[in-house]
Order: structure tokens, then C-alpha cells, then sequence
């Protein structure tokens, strides 16, 4: 599923014209028409993504995009009238992911959610160590490469990506709904059993007995998690 992304803009009919796009590509949005509504509904619904205007009431998108890159890395896009480049900067060198200016095209602010939200998914497998050892089971992120007690095993590119997501966080429960979101592309449509698919080939590539898993755990009701071995 594509996700859910939170407009922070002060103008109604912009932000009604953003949600309307994001919508139809199949984006949960949430609207704030204010910098501390913002920030608050960032922190508590953590969204995918922030589509955040520069000048806003009450707290503006300059120090809000401050506060939330020192709180969190979620991908922020500003939206603005401000077009001169030192205002573009600010915003890209307080974190922000991308910048675009009004008058801007609801489809081109939906295809640079959409490429943002790609790039910062395969970033964040990406990210932390080089390597993740659990148990018998060691995965070398920079070679793309996976090991059950010294052997290699020969994974595709999503299966590696789903078994990275797993253990880099052991015991942790994840849903299908965010395992699609983190493993596959954003754009993806497919359906939620397409995720049971991929757990059914690690489970048979990783483990002695795939139907007494020790590595690759069904919580019933919730999702999969990592065993702790």
C-alpha cells in the first residue's frame, strides 16, 4: 500500500487539491492548517511522508522541518511561494528531502512523493550496519548476500530486503501492510498474500523445517517477527 502523508499548508483549496492527488494514487492524507497541528499530528500519526509549506501560522515550515529532522528521519517535501535560492537551501539544509514552488502541478508534487518515498524505502534497509548476525543466521547487507551456518543461501532481492527489515529489529511484530510499505515500492498494488509468498520462500530456504520455524515466526492476528535465537 502506498502509505499515508500528512499536508501541512494554511491554504484550504491548496490543500484540498494536494489531498485530491494524493488520494487518488491511493494515499491515506492527513491535513494540518498550521505548523503546530503539523508537528503534532507528525508525531502522533507517523506518517510516510510530510508535504510541508514554508510559511504557516502559529509556527512556520522552516522551524517545523527543524524540529521533526531532530526528532525523526521521515522524508519531508516543502511546499512554497518563496522562490528565491536561498530560501530553497534553508529548507534542503535543515533536511528536507525535495522542494517544490507554487504555482507547482498536482501531478508532478504526486510523482515526487512517489520517487521520494522509493528512494527513502530502499534507504532505510540500506542504512545501519554492514552486517546483521542473529543466531545462525548472518546477513551481509553490503554484498546483498545471506548465510545459515556458514552456507550461503541464495536469496532474490525482495526476500533479502523483507529478511534485513526483520532482523535488524528481532522480535519486533510486522504487519503485511508494513512489510509492503518498507519492502516493496511504494506504487505497489499488489495483495497482502503476495507477502506470505515471500515469507513461505525464506522459511524454505532458511529453515531445517519450514513448518517449525525457528528464525521466520507467524504472530497469528499481527504479523511476522524475527525469532530470537
Amino acid at each position: 500500500m502506498p502509505g499515508t502523508v500528512l499536508v501541512v499548508e494554511d491554504d484550504p483549496k491548496t490543500a484540498e487539491l494536494v489531498r485530491l492527488y494524493l488520494f487518488r494514487d491511493g494515499y491515506k492524507t492527513l491535513v494540518a492548517a498550521d505548523g503546530l497541528t503539523g508537528l503534532r499530528l507528525a508525531r502522533e500519526s507517523h506518517p510516510d511522508l510530510v508535504v510541508l509549506d514554508l510559511m504557516l501560522p502559529g509556527m512556520d515550515g522552516l522551524e517545523v522541518c527543524r524540529t521533526l529532522r531532530q526528532e525523526s528521519e521521515i522524508p519531508i517535501i516543502m511546499l512554497t511561494a518563496r522562490v528565491e535560492e536561498q530560501d530553497r537551501l534553508a529548507g534542503l539544509d535543515l533536511g528536507a528531502d525535495d522542494y517544490i514552488t507554487k504555482p507547482f502541478s498536482p501531478r508532478e508534487l504526486a510523482a515526487r512523493v512517489r520517487a521520494v518515498l522509493r528512494r527513502t524505502a530502499v534507504e532505510k534497509l540500506e542504512t545501519g550496519p554492514a552486517e546483521i548476525v542473529r543466531g545462525k543466521v548472518r546477513l551481509d547487507l553490503r554484498r546483498k548476500e545471506a548465510f545459515v551456518e556458514g552456507k550461503r543461501v541464495p536469496l532474490t532481492p525482495t526476500e533479502l530486503r523483507l529478511l534485513a527489515l526483520l532482523m535488524k529489529e528481532p522480535g519486533a511484530v510486522f504487519s503485511r501492510e508494513h512489510i509492503i510499505r518498507r519492502v516493496f515500492d511504494p506504487e505497489y498494488e499488489g495483495f497482502d498474500r503476495t507477502v506470505d509468498a515471500h515469507i513461505y520462500n525464506l522459511r524454505r530456504k532458511l529453515e531445517q523445517d519450514p513448518d517449525r520455524p525457528r528464525y521466520i515466526i507467524t504472530v497469528y492476528g499481527s504479523g511476522y517477527k524475527f525469532g530470537h535465537v
